[in-house]
């Protein structure tokens, strides 16, 4: 991928396939499952790789290989791959370079489905998975094996907004020959680009801000061209490719990723804010407020917080059933980075298949709410919650 001096906002929008004889100002939509070819040495130089163009787009696809470049510049990646989903994103990257007997080694506080992975799928292929606490990195290295092949964290957590030192776990994989692989979902390439401290793959559910009005399903993965080339055959094989259409959706999101996420961000914070002085609040988390436990360390690798609060509110269960119930503006829904603002009860969907135990080990508790603070006024979100807990 070509290094570039022009800024993240630039590159967002002017990063776009090549223009066909039609001279388009935006990129068009390849509905199309296959290419076809010139003549017959033409399509076997195609099969045998010495030609670098579309073949069938289960391998690539011009809307999503624009996708995928942009994502590469905003990440400083040198290529990628993208996938029908985040989970597809997931799976994928790790079951390419897993093996049978490997070892991850990954912070407790990851997404449940990533966490069912590791428990109840990956053990079937013989690969272990040994945790660390997303607010002690000491134990890291304590836990690493002979066979252990992979350092994997999110940062910020979900949903405790919990902020990994991306520095001190790229220092770790680097020192013991790991692959260090980040979910970067939540702070997105405007805020955070975790390859500058040391990550060899960075992992994107498209569907959250990339796209940002919950419109599509989409993954992504980007890194160096050694380990995305393992990726890359993985996935054209297995065939978890993302549509042209929602490349396509997702090329024309990213051209305004950084206003939105100006807007996330500066709401969310103003949330927090509120909340963090409110009453019926047991305790508000959000990693640029400056009572989050690792403050510093979101200054100083992310350019903001994001969109994602999460608090507690003051009662237990039934406290917060009662507040979801008295909700009337914002939206009840388990996706997150949408333009419309969202509340989710982690504890009973999107981390339903932890156990209460494992819930609780990464500061899952039953009353947790997490919002995600969408683009209406801060005036109208703060009303809504506000009358909830008030109801």
């Amino acid at each position: 991928m070509r290094k570039s001096n022009k800024k993240f906002e630039t590159e967002a929008i002017r990063t776009q396939m090549e223009r066909s004889q039609n001279l388009e100002h935006s990129s068009p939509i390849y509905m199309t499952s296959s290419f076809v070819f010139e003549d017959a040495e033409d399509m076997r130089a195609s099969f045998a790789e010495e030609k670098d163009r579309n073949i069938y787009s289960r391998y690539s696809n011009p809307n999503s290989s624009e996708f995928i470049d942009k994502v590469c510049k905003m990440e400083g990646a040198e290529s990628g791959f993208a996938f029908a989903s985040g989970m597809a994103a997931v799976y994928s990257t790790l079951a390419a370079l897993l093996n049978a007997g490997d070892h991850v080694v990954s912070s407790k506080s990851i997404f449940g489905s990533t966490h069912t992975l590791f428990t109840q799928f990956f053990p079937k292929w013989n690969i272990t998975t040994s945790y660390f606490d997303a607010t002690d990195l000491s134990s890291i290295e304590g836990l690493i094996q002979p066979n252990t092949k992979i350092i994997y964290a999110e940062s910020p957590t979900n949903p405790g907004v919990d902020v990994l030192d991306l520095e001190v776990l790229g220092s770790i994989a680097k020192k013991h020959g790991l692959i260090f692989i980040i979910d970067n979902c939540f702070a997105t390439p405007y805020l955070q680009q975790p390859i500058k401290f040391g990550a060899d793959l960075v992992i994107h559910s498209g569907t959250k801000l990339m796209d940002g009005q919950g419109r599509v399903l989409a993954g992504i993965t980007v890194g160096n061209n050694e380990l995305m080339d393992k990726v890359y055959r993985f996935s054209r094989i297995t065939g978890p490719a993302l549509s042209p259409f929602n490349a396509w959706v997702l090329s024309r999101s990213l051209e305004t990723l950084a206003i939105r996420v100006d807007r996330h961000c500066s709401n969310a914070l103003e949330l927090a804010t509120f909340l963090e002085n409110h009453p019926k609040i047991e305790w508000v988390k959000y990693p640029f407020l400056k009572s989050h436990p690792q403050y510093e360390i979101a200054k100083k690798q992310m350019k903001a917080g994001g969109c994602v609060v999460a608090f507690e509110v003051k009662g237990g269960l039934d406290a917060g059933r009662k507040f979801f119930d008295s909700i009337e503006l914002l939206s009840l829904s388990a996706n997150l980075g949408d333009s419309r603002s969202i509340v989710t009860h982690p504890a009973s969907t999107t981390h339903s298949k932890l156990s209460k135990e494992e819930r609780e080990a990464v500061g899952i508790t039953d009353g947790m709410v997490r919002v995600s603070v969408g683009l209406e006024h801060i005036d109208d979100i703060i009303a809504d919650i506000d009358q909830a807990l008030d109801e």
